[in-house]
């Protein structure tokens, strides 16, 4: 018997067109998420290691380029950051954060 958190956290941001349940996992706390087509930034206290589930995510980093990523695959963000991210159509993601 593992010592988790076995309570599911809801977060809901920009006016709930982004939404997750947050869970601690044996990897360690993690999000499951949906984003309504938009334009979003997020900041990062931890690194943080996404994982796109569906639909089709336009990431830019801090200081970097606009770098597209499609269902199964996977970007990390520096803590201490904020980044863009531009959805074309709804998209789904997985988010582990160190």
């Amino acid at each position: 018997m593992s010592n988790l958190n076995n309570t599911v956290k809801h977060n809901s941001y920009f006016e709930g067109t982004v939404q997750s349940l947050g869970l601690d996992t044996e990897k360690g706390h993690a999000t499951v998420g949906v984003m309504k087509k938009g334009t979003y930034q997020f900041s990062t206290s931890t690194v943080e290691t996404i994982i796109v589930v569906s639909g089709i995510m336009n990431i830019k980093l801090a200081d970097g380029e606009w770098t597209k990523y499609a269902e199964q695959e996977q970007f990390e963000v520096p803590a201490n950051s904020k980044f863009d991210i531009v959805c074309d159509t709804d998209a789904a993601y997985i988010c582990y954060y160190a």
